[in-house]
Formats: C-alpha cells, sequence, structure tokens
C-alpha cells in the first residue's frame, strides 16, 4: 500500500506543471556537506600535477548514457567535462562515458577490467545500485559485486567514486531503496573510494520543494534535463573540492 501511495502520489506530481522552467539553472544546489566525497582522489591528484592530464571513465547504466536528454551535452559525464576544463585550465580533461541502459553492478563489475585497459584512467566514476535496488538484487551480492569492482579497478591504478542512486517516483516507490544506498556508503568508507551522494542531493531539493516534474522525466525514473546538468555540475564541484582541497 505505501509502494501504491507513494507512486500515484508522484506520478499527480509530474504531471503537474514545474514552478521553474526544466531549463533554469538557478535551482541546482547542495549543501556543502552532501558534496563532500570522503576521497582526496590521490592518483588523480599525481595525474594532474605530474603529467598535466586528467581521464576519467564514466561507467554507469541510462544516466550515465544520458537517456532521454533533449541534447547529449546535457548528460552528466559532458557536464564534468566541460566544467573541469573551465577550472583547471593547463590540464588536460577527458571524460570517457562508458554507460549501458540497463546493466546493474554485476554488468558493470564484469567489464571493469576491459574498459580501464582500453582507456587507462585515474579516476573512475561509477553509477550504480538504482537496477540492482529495482530488480531486488540480494543485498550481499551487490555488496560482493560492489566490493569486486572497485577492488579490481583500484589495482588498475585509479581512484574511484561511487554515486549512489537517483531519488525519483519509481525508486522512492521501492521499499528497501535506502539499504542499496547505505551499503554503498559502507563499502566506499571501507575500500578507500569516494562517494557522491545523489540520493540524498536530489532528495533535498524534493524536500525543499522542488516538484519531481523539474528533474525527472515523465516515467518517474530517469533525470531530465535539468537534473542531468545539475548533477554534473554538482558533482564538478565535488570532484574539484576533492582535488584542491587539503
Amino acid at each position: 500500500m505505501r509502494s501504491l501511495l507513494l507512486w500515484l502520489a508522484a506520478v499527480t506530481t509530474l504531471l503537474m506543471p514545474a514552478t521553474a522552467s526544466s531549463q533554469s539553472m538557478t535551482a541546482c544546489r547542495a549543501k556543502p556537506e552532501l558534496l563532500k566525497l570522503g576521497s582526496t582522489l590521490p592518483v588523480a591528484r599525481k595525474a594532474m600535477a605530474e603529467r598535466k592530464h586528467l581521464r576519467i571513465i564514466a561507467l554507469g547504466s541510462s544516466t550515465t548514457a544520458g537517456y532521454g536528454v533533449s541534447n547529449p551535452a546535457y548528460a552528466y559525464p559532458m557536464q564534468l567535462r566541460i566544467g573541469l576544463e573551465k577550472a583547471l585550465p593547463g590540464i588536460e580533461i577527458e571524460v570517457i562515458n562508458r554507460g549501458i541502459g540497463g546493466q546493474d553492478v554485476e554488468e558493470m563489475a564484469a567489464r571493469m577490467r576491459f574498459e580501464m585497459m582500453s582507456h587507462p584512467p585515474s579516476l573512475v566514476i561509477w553509477q550504480t545500485g538504482t537496477n540492482a535496488a529495482m530488480r531486488h538484487m540480494p543485498l550481499d551480492l551487490f555488496e560482493q559485486r560492489l566490493r569486486e569492482g572497485i577492488k579490481l579497478g583500484q589495482s588498475l591504478g585509479a581512484d574511484f567514486v561511487l554515486m549512489s542512486l537517483q531519488y525519483a517516483p519509481a525508486v522512492v516507490a521501492l521499499s528497501d531503496e535506502e539499504v542499496y544506498e547505505r551499503m554503498m556508503a559502507k563499502v566506499a568508507a571501507e575500500v578507500g573510494a569516494g562517494l557522491f551522494r545523489r540520493y540524498d542531493i536530489m532528495r533535498s531539493w524534493y524536500d525543499d520543494g522542488m516538484p519531481y516534474a523539474q528533474f525527472v522525466q515523465l516515467d518517474g525514473l530517469h533525470l531530465n534535463d535539468f537534473g542531468q546538468k545539475c548533477i554534473g555540475r554538482l558533482l564538478t564541484r565535488s570532484i574539484l573540492g576533492a582535488l584542491t582541497g587539503p
């Protein structure tokens, strides 16, 4: 019943007109504490200092692939590249998009070696968790695959930042989505990876009065133009804070 009520309320909200244009970025915000990754990204720092080069692989599913955006430049990996190039003059920035719609943590972990060896990165942003939660992947298996993927990636010489689930109607309607979000935070802390708290950031938008229609597509799951652009800009801020902070 809880799931049904949440879903109906969310769909009703999505059908209401947004209070601001989806293209307006004035509402793109997050409290500073939500943008702290919990890692100084030492490999990426070294690559910037010694080679003046930063290669990032964005590994993920439909969010990373940019599903449904009206312009490919709005997808968060491209927004990340644009932001880093502007903020880090003199550093060559590469952001390689390796998003494949519909994949979960198991499928992404299985292609980790190939993706990283094809274009060795200094940093991997791993967007995952949503499909595992929606498919009810056993939590212990989710944890195992997450740890295996990060361990392999770190052995290949890269820093990791996990991007947690999106806060969207189809996800919030699940009965246990937060356990996957908490597991990602736990694993990140224990293996020395960063965590970009997308779930908490998007929840803060909604709690502050931003309607779902402003950041989620009508399917109730995928980010729209505003959601993608804002996540890209906030992720840029998080990474810059880690790279340039003490």
